[in-house]
């Protein structure tokens, strides 16, 4: 066999060196891929979460207004009653008689009157022709009068000894439903006692007192007279959420706010009407009220996994800035929508955030952008309602 050339030996050694240099070199490192978002400005319903209390439209407290053993009770326990029915028929023996007694008193006076009308007139005569003292004939004016003013009280009397006995049948003094009975058939009423001898509600349709901060509310009223947020189309609608989780299906409307705010706690009360048509809303039933504020116009919702907070609670964002390099913005985040913030201050419109692998990215540094397709639906007032559980 004969052996290689000095040429190709050397050939062949140079190859091998080539092949060892280009082994040893580093291959260029890709940059590290990260999923954006590209930020949008739309219009977002805002709302506000509030705790919230039932309370019943009307309440009344039924009290006796005379003094009695209370002998029939005339109603069911937790029935509807009308305003008037009879609930309680009070032992009215003694009242009869007190009406008799101002009765008798009455005829008595009416009685009188006209003797004493008749011996006035008399003396008049006999005075002009000095058959009796001008004193007496004063005096006999004097008791007609007394007379006369005499059947007026007894009338009233009259109307008083009415009255009681027909406070004798205590009435319903509203519509609504009636409680539990504190006292039964036996006990003793009085007028004036402290305790109620039942208590009516009427819940046809509810009260729902709310608590805001008044600083949410002027923050609202100052975007609302800057024109960043307008008055929903449909009104200051109300959901609630029932302390079971459960959603109630019946919309609300707010009715007023109170003018005075709480100096305690800094809060206002507002107050909003649900319809209750079954019942379900129970007065001081504690509840978590959703009240639309308005519309934001322009607004830039941020999906939340792009917003992180540091040790100091203020909140970050990465987006990606000129030449693919990662920028860090710190952000304003106001109220939640669904699954993003509504971002105030710090990021604008075609601004990319990051959303995914921001552990990959390290400030300053080049990153691969990867446009990700989340959810971009403008929240409408429905969406809000859903949102509640509606």
């Amino acid at each position: 066999m004969p052996l290689p050339s000095p040429f190709k030996i050397a050939l062949l050694s140079c190859g091998l060196l080539l092949s060892a240099c280009s082994a040893s070199e580093p291959q260029e490192a890709l940059p590290p891929e990260v999923g954006i978002v590209v930020l949008k400005a739309e219009s977002a319903v805002m709302t506000s979460e509030l705790p919230g209390r039932i309370v019943a439209v009307e309440t009344s407290e039924v009290r006796p207004q005379v003094d009695g053993v209370i002998r029939r009770m005339m109603f069911e326990e937790g029935a509807f009653v009308r305003a008037g029915q009879v609930l309680y028929q009070i032992e009215d023996a003694p009242y009869r008689a007190a009406l008799a007694n101002a009765q008798g008193r009455l005829a008595r006076a009416e009685a009188a009157i006209n003797a004493t009308r008749l011996q006035a007139e008399r003396y008049r005569d006999l005075v002009e022709i000095n058959a009796v003292s001008r004193q007496e004939a004063d005096d006999a004016e004097a008791a007609a009068a007394q007379a006369r003013a005499d059947v007026t009280a007894q009338r009233a009397a009259v109307e008083a000894a009415k009255v009681n006995l027909g406070f004798t049948r205590v009435r319903a003094p509203i519509s609504g439903q009636i409680g539990r009975s504190l006292f039964t058939r036996g006990a003793l009423a009085q007028a004036g006692q402290t305790e109620p001898l039942a208590t009516i509600r009427r819940t046809d349709t509810v009260y729902v007192d709310m608590a805001q901060s008044a600083s949410e509310i002027l923050d609202i009223r100052d975007a609302m007279g800057t024109g960043g947020l307008s008055r929903s189309a449909e009104g200051a609608r109300v959901t609630l959420l029932l302390p079971n989780g459960k959603a109630y299906p019946l919309e609300g409307r707010l009715k007023f706010s109170e003018i005075t705010a709480d100096p305690e706690t800094g809060a206002v009360t507002l107050r909003a009407t649900f319809p209750n048509p079954d019942g379900e809303l129970l007065p001081g039933l504690y509840v978590r009220t959703k009240l639309i504020d308005g519309v934001r116009q322009q607004a830039i919702l941020a999906p939340q996994q792009g917003i992180f907070r540091d040790e100091r609670g203020r909140a970050h964002a990465l987006v990606i800035g000129k030449d693919n390099k990662v920028e860090q913005r710190i952000v304003t985040a106001g109220s939640a929508i669904g699954n993003r913030w509504v971002i105030t201050g710090g990021l604008h419109e075609g601004d990319k955030l990051i959303v995914e692998g921001r552990q990959r990215a390290s400030l300053g540094e080049t990153v691969r952008p990867k446009i990700l397709q989340l959810s971009s639906k403008k929240t409408t007032a429905a969406e809000a309602s859903q949102a509640s559980g509606k």
